[in-house]
């Protein structure tokens, strides 16, 4: 059966996605060596100490997100968070920096290391050179690929492969954003934070209310109108329609999530290992509800039944979803 890894960004989501059916978790450290750093998520050096105890009782893993990239010369946090999973009994690291990788392989040789999605390692050349220099086990994989692609990696590879199939899309190289460090003047790679909530603010107008993120004018809705969550990639911004007027719409990215249910016997096909579910930002009620739907359709494509396909509908984000790159129909 494919692994199902499920988010965590609380020690009460844990607790959850564990008791819903993930078979893993996946969660950070409350600082910037993760690329969910916001107020009010992540884990302790205790909680996470907890978490994995709580995990490991009851049969699920538990890896620790350690996926931002260091500043040159600084990077004593990152070392430190990645002793201290492997202190707290985390059954992996997902990392994406070189250094930390080798970091991880010399002071900590005993702690399995996963490739994160943020390394955007998309060909079996580049998955093979951080198998053979760093001893990664696992790589997520970008959600640039389509179901044939990874069946070809996996043929020309020898380490497991993990893929999303459910939640939010990011337009850029796997997180690689400019658009949100121009706003706020913090990054999503370096400082874990992508549109973060300091920089959000609302106002209601004569137009109707507004949503900005840094002082840019992301959304504006009708009065009474739900006002999205200000996220520059999924803007309503207006701009010139080619025909020498103008138009306002999604120019980087629709407000829709993955959703790759109906996929998942081709992606087992394909020798894809495991399964993500993005989201850390979440409630426990989306993480109970996703968790309890996806444990089903794995067990479904072990023994050859069909998908519980449109059960998430009303959890993606817009009530639209896609498969993303998958199937790359627009090729």
């Amino acid at each position: 059966m494919m692994e199902l890894v499920c988010p965590a960004g609380t020690p009460a989501a844990l607790r959850t996605a564990v008791e819903a059916g993930a078979h893993a978790v996946y969660c950070g450290f409350a600082d910037e060596t993760n690329a969910r750093n916001f107020p009010g998520l992540n884990f302790s050096r205790a909680e996470m100490a907890e978490g994995v105890a709580h995990a490991h009782a009851r049969g699920a893993k538990v890896l620790v997100a350690i996926n931002t990239f260091p500043r040159a010369g600084d990077a004593d946090l990152w070392h430190r968070a990645i002793d201290d999973a492997a202190g707290a009994g985390a059954d992996a690291v997902i990392l994406a920096d070189m250094g930390l990788l080798d970091y991880a392989r010399r002071a900590q040789p005993q702690l399995r290391r996963h490739l994160s999605v943020q390394a955007a390692a998309s060909n079996a050349d580049a998955i093979n050179f951080y198998a053979r220099e760093f001893g990664v086990k696992r790589v997520v994989l970008p959600r640039v690929l389509t179901v044939a692609e990874i069946d070809e990696i996996n043929r020309e590879i020898t380490v497991e492969t993990e893929a999303f199939v459910f939640g939010g899309l990011c337009v850029m190289a796997e997180g690689r954003c400019s658009l949100s460090s121009w706003t706020t003047g913090l990054s999503p790679n370096m400082n874990g934070v992508c549109s973060p909530a300091s920089h959000v603010s609302y106002e209601t107008t004569p137009e109707g209310q507004d949503a900005r993120l840094g002082g840019v004018l992301i959304h504006r809705t009708p009065a009474g109108g739900p006002a999205p969550y200000p996220t520059i990639c999924k803007g309503a911004f207006t701009s010139p329609d080619g025909a020498g007027g103008r138009q306002t719409g999604h120019i980087f990215e629709d407000p829709v999530s993955l959703d790759a249910t109906f996929l998942i016997p081709m992606l087992q096909k394909a020798g894809v290992r495991a399964l993500k579910i993005e989201g850390r930002q979440r409630s426990r009620a989306y993480v109970a509800q996703v968790v309890r739907t996806f444990r089903a359709a794995v067990e479904a494509a072990d023994r050859g039944a069909e998908m519980p396909v449109g059960a998430l509908a009303k959890l993606t984000e817009g009530q639209a979803s896609t498969t993303g790159s998958y199937a790359k129909i627009w090729r």
